[in-house]
C-alpha cells in the first residue's frame, strides 16, 4: 500500500504494465491496418474520426491500468472510482464509436482469419451472439448487474485483497460497458437496431441505479469498504471524506454520460428525419 504521496503524486507516479501496454499496442496496430484497407472500398463508412475514437478508446485503457488512477485505486477510493469511470464511461464508448469489428478481422494476417478463427467464422455463432448481446434488455442487466455486484463490500474488498480478482473486475466492467454502448451507437455492420425510443429508459434507468449507488457512498455515514480505513491515508484525506467524493464523483460524471445520449436521442427522434422513420445512431449511421 501507499505509505506517503503529494498532489504531485497523483499525476506522476505511473506503473506500466508491460503485457497489457503490449496487448493494447498490438491492438491498435491490427484496428489501423484494417482501417486503412477498408477505406479503400467504404471511405464514406470509415472517415479519420472513427480512427482516432478507436485508438482514443485504446489509450484511455492504457490510462486507467497504467497511470496513477491504478497506482492510489487501493489508497484512494476517489481515484479508483475515476479508474472506472475511464474503464466503464469513456474507453467503450469510444471504441465502439470506431466501428471495430471489420477493420480488426481486415487488420489480421490472413493465416488468423483462414487458420484458427476459420471454425468460428464458420459456425455463424459470432452473429448470433452479437445480435443477442445488443438487446437492449440483455445488455442493459449485463451492464447494470456488473456494476452493482462489484460495487457490494464484500466483493469489492474481494477485489481489493487479490490482483487476479480485481484484474477480472475492471475486465468485466470494460466489456459490459462495450455491451452496453453497443445497441446505443449501433456501430457498422450490427444488425436488428433496437427501436430508438426504447433507449431513453434504457438510458435514464441506468442514471438510476448509478445515482442510488453514489447517493449510498456519499450518504452512508460509515465505511462501506474497510480497507480504506486501515492504511496510511495520502494527503491526509479521511476515509469517509474520501468515499463521499468518490460518491459524488460517480454521481456527477456517471449522469453526465447517461443523460447527453438520451438527450441527443430525443433530438434525433424529434427532428424531421426522426419523424419520418430515418432514426440514426448515434455515430451518424442509418439504423
Amino acid at each position: 500500500m501507499m505509505q506517503t504521496a503529494t498532489a504531485a503524486d497523483l499525476f506522476t507516479r505511473w506503473n506500466i504494465p508491460w503485457a497489457v501496454t503490449t496487448a493494447l499496442l498490438l491492438t491498435a496496430i491490427v484496428y489501423a491496418r484494417g482501417w486503412l484497407r477498408i477505406r479503400r472500398t467504404r471511405a464514406a463508412l470509415f472517415p479519420a474520426w472513427r480512427l482516432w475514437c478507436f485508438l482514443g478508446g485504446i489509450a484511455a485503457l492504457f490510462v486507467a491500468v497504467a497511470s496513477p488512477l491504478d497506482t492510489f485505486s487501493g489508497s484512494l477510493l476517489f481515484m479508483h472510482m475515476a479508474q472506472h469511470f475511464v474503464l466503464m464511461s469513456i474507453a467503450p464508448p469510444l471504441i465502439v464509436f470506431g466501428a471495430p469489428v471489420v477493420p480488426l478481422l481486415r487488420g489480421l494476417p490472413r493465416w488468423v482469419i483462414r487458420g484458427p478463427l476459420r471454425p468460428v467464422f464458420a459456425s455463424g455463432v459470432l452473429p448470433e451472439l452479437e445480435a443477442f448481446l445488443a438487446r437492449p434488455a440483455v445488455a442493459w442487466l449485463l451492464m447494470n448487474l456488473a456494476y452493482i455486484g462489484w460495487h457490494i463490500p464484500v466483493a469489492y474488498e474481494t477485489a481489493l485483497a487479490s490482483e487476479n480478482v480485481h484484474n477480472f473486475e475492471h475486465a468485466c466492467f470494460f466489456f459490459t460497458n462495450l455491451v452496453f454502448w453497443w445497441p446505443i451507437i449501433h456501430p457498422w455492420p450490427s444488425r436488428g437496431a433496437a427501436a430508438r425510443w426504447l433507449l431513453i429508459p434504457y438510458l435514464l434507468l441506468s442514471d438510476v441505479v448509478n445515482t442510488a449507488i453514489s447517493a449510498f457512498l456519499c450518504f452512508a455515514g460509515r465505511l462501506l469498504y474497510p480497507s480504506y480505513g486501515m492504511i496510511v491515508r495520502p494527503l491526509g484525506l479521511s476515509a469517509l471524506d474520501d468515499q463521499a467524493a468518490a460518491g459524488a464523483f460517480m454521481w456527477v460524471c456517471g449522469s453526465m454520460v447517461y443523460l447527453i445520449p438520451a438527450v441527443a436521442i430525443v433530438a434525433q427522434l424529434l427532428s424531421p428525419r426522426g419523424g419520418q422513420g430515418s432514426a440514426h445512431a448515434l455515430d451518424g449511421s442509418t439504423v
